[in-house]
């Protein structure tokens, strides 16, 4: 008895937000068959006092949802200072909406109809999200141009302004500033920054590089730090204050 207790309490617990009832229960079993420890719900409000009450290691959260929908959600979780790794669900394609999402804390997106194994492969890589940059463990800040990057407190600021970042840009902009002056490659970013260790096509990165872009640079049409390198992927630019 004492070993089965240990190893539930190993188990990771995923939050489903979901109110479609076949899909809740296809999604639950499966999740529940590959390991995880599920607690499903059907509309916003109950996801959203779940989350800021219990503990879970990743969150599934639907768009559409009754009570409250999953933007509302996602963005009272990160007002509410929870950082749990959230994964939207949404059969509403549109780029808009995905930025909407990212912009608002989300962690990643996949719209619907999609397929289990790049859910699953989410789902891992959301587990597996790493802390900032190897090299930036011992360092405490990092500045450029009046933007202050604080490693130790997870923060950034702009000319002594806070800058609202959600988690996924944080360790976006500490791998670039990280790997400064060097191109990375997209598949590079989604295997270091987002722990895919295998091909996706997905946007997010772009998505994420952009978001970066309005946040911080003084015209984000004409970028000084954050520069697409075409064909290639992506580059850091900005220099350390002296």
């Amino acid at each position: 008895m004492v070993m089965e207790t240990e190893a539930a309490s190993k188990l990771k617990t995923v939050l489903l937000a979901e109110d479609e009832p076949g899909l809740a229960m296809t999604l639950s079993d499966l999740l529940t068959g590959e390991g995880y420890d599920v607690k499903p719900v059907a509309d916003g409000q109950k996801a959203l006092v779940l989350a800021s009450t219990a503990a879970f290691d990743v969150i599934l959260l639907d768009v559409m949802l009754p009570g409250m929908n999953g933007f509302e959600v996602c963005r009272d979780l990160r007002r509410r200072g929870v950082g749990t790794p959230i994964l939207m669900l949404t059969a509403r394609g549109e780029v808009e909406d995905r930025v909407k999402g990212l912009n608002l804390g989300a962690d990643d997106y996949l719209p619907k109809p999609f397929a289990i194994p790049e859910l699953l492969a989410r789902v891992q890589a959301l587990l597996r999200r790493g802390s900032p940059a190897k090299g930036q463990r011992d360092a405490k800040t990092y500045q450029f141009d009046g933007i202050r990057v604080d490693f130790r407190s997870t923060t950034v600021t702009k000319n002594g302004k806070a800058v609202d970042v959600s988690a996924r840009e944080f360790q976006l902009l500490c791998y670039l500033v990280e790997h400064r002056g060097a191109t990375v490659s997209r598949r590079q970013l989604l295997k270091d920054v987002w722990g895919y260790d295998f091909a996706v096509l997905t946007r997010t990165v772009d998505v994420h590089f952009g978001l970066l872009r309005q946040k911080l640079e003084v015209n984000p049409k004409t970028p000084q730090y954050f520069i697409t390198v075409r064909g290639l992927g992506y580059k850091f630019m900005g220099e350390p204050d002296r």
